[in-house]
């Protein structure tokens, strides 16, 4: 690893630059001032900002700065989720959270790789990134923690659905070893008794006691599931004049977007980011092409895939009904003279530079009220 210092600028002001190496027990702290050639570097208990702060003071000592110096800090995103962020950001201190895949490494086989190694490489990255290589990595936009808040609903949502298949798919397997091959469904418990093995016996008195279990925490799921979807239903009928709410209410008005997928458009991306142009918009959910040009090698190598990926999943079902459900709409024509009279693989290439185009028009639609060029809305 290059040992050598960023050079400053001439009248840069002192600035602190820390970088934190996340884990479970320790965090491991690297500060430099930009000039020197080695990185300082200590470790402390993990979530100890009592002695992170002491730890920036005796920093600040040891680089000759003064107390009021600015601190740059970052850290990689990851299970911390943004609570430290927001604990630096209270403190005065300038912090970003940092996207790890986009951060570049050694493209050799075999690379070293330790604590103190990593964190000398983000301090080092962190000062680049100051003073305007803005390419060296992309920074996370951190909600606030209302918005954060607001996406907890549809993302417990999201568990407890993969749950209930879960618990099904576990009694379909169950009762597949008996020789019955049966789906289960909302009748399922009142057929319970009357099943029979492949020799026509009643299925064994463990077994069925496991299956009536499964049953038991399907149920479970089942009514959490629905409690969860009528507070939605009802916090977006409320009529009050909550930004958020108002932009799930306009995108519902819309032939094609429904309850959940108007919920999870606003909380994840729509109802707390904020967008100059649809370049912006596309990147943010990883829509944005990747071309490779070098040499004699010009390729398409896809979408980047580095956004919200439940936002790009959720634009690609609602694409596909976008077709079914707004057949004059500009974007369905376009889609239809490009890509429908093609194959298979042409057709799913075209969904997801459809999908692209459609979260650009919803953005418009939500932001200024424009609606998609020939699309329909809901009755009143």
């Amino acid at each position: 690893m290059n040992s050598q210092a960023v050079p400053a600028k001439e009248n840069t002001p002192d600035i602190l630059y820390l970088a934190f190496e996340l884990s479970r027990k320790k965090w491991r702290l690297g500060f430099s001032d930009g000039r020197s050639a080695t990185v300082r570097q200590v470790t402390i208990s993990a979530g100890d900002l009592q002695a992170c702060g002491e730890e920036i003071e005796k920093a600040k000592q040891r680089y000759g700065m003064a107390a009021t110096a600015g601190v740059r800090s970052c850290y990689e995103a990851g299970r911390e989720g943004f609570w430290l962020h927001r604990a630096l950001t209270e403190k005065g201190i300038e912090n970003m959270v940092v996207d790890a895949s986009s951060i570049e490494v050694n493209r050799r086989q075999r690379r070293a790789k330790t604590d103190r190694m990593d964190v000398e490489k983000l301090v080092r990255q962190l000062i680049r990134y100051v003073r305007g290589e803005r390419d060296v990595w992309r920074v996370v936009r951190v909600p606030d923690a209302e918005a954060e808040d607001l996406r907890q609903t549809h993302r417990e949502l999201e568990t407890l659905k993969e749950e209930r298949t879960q618990h099904r798919l576990r009694i379909q397997s169950l009762l597949f070893t008996q020789g019955i091959d049966m789906k289960v469904g909302a009748t399922f418990w009142k057929k319970l008794d009357g099943l029979r093995c492949w020799n026509q016996q009643p299925i064994p008195t463990q077994m069925k006691r496991r299956i009536e279990d499964e049953c038991h925490r399907l149920q479970l799921v089942e009514v959490q599931i629905r409690e969860i979807q009528k507070a939605q239903a009802e916090r977006v009928k409320r009529a009050d004049q909550d930004q958020v709410m108002e932009k799930v209410r306009k995108l519902q008005q819309l032939i094609g977007i429904g309850r959940s997928s108007s919920w999870i458009f606003v909380m994840e991306l729509f109802g707390w980011r904020q967008f100059k142009n649809r370049r912006e918009v596309a990147g943010a959910v990883g829509l944005t092409p990747t071309p490779y040009d070098s040499g004699d090698s010009v390729r398409e190598q896809g979408i980047s895939r580095a956004g919200n990926r439940r936002v790009r999943r959720l634009l690609i079902e609602i694409a596909w009904c976008w077709l079914r459900l707004q057949p004059n709409s500009k974007l369905s024509h376009w889609y239809k003279q490009r890509f429908a009279g093609g194959g298979a693989r042409m057709r799913r290439i075209g969904i997801v530079a459809m999908s692209r185009r459609l979260l650009i028009d919803l953005w418009r639609y939500v932001e200024v009220g424009q609606i998609p060029a020939g699309a329909q809305l809901k009755a009143q």
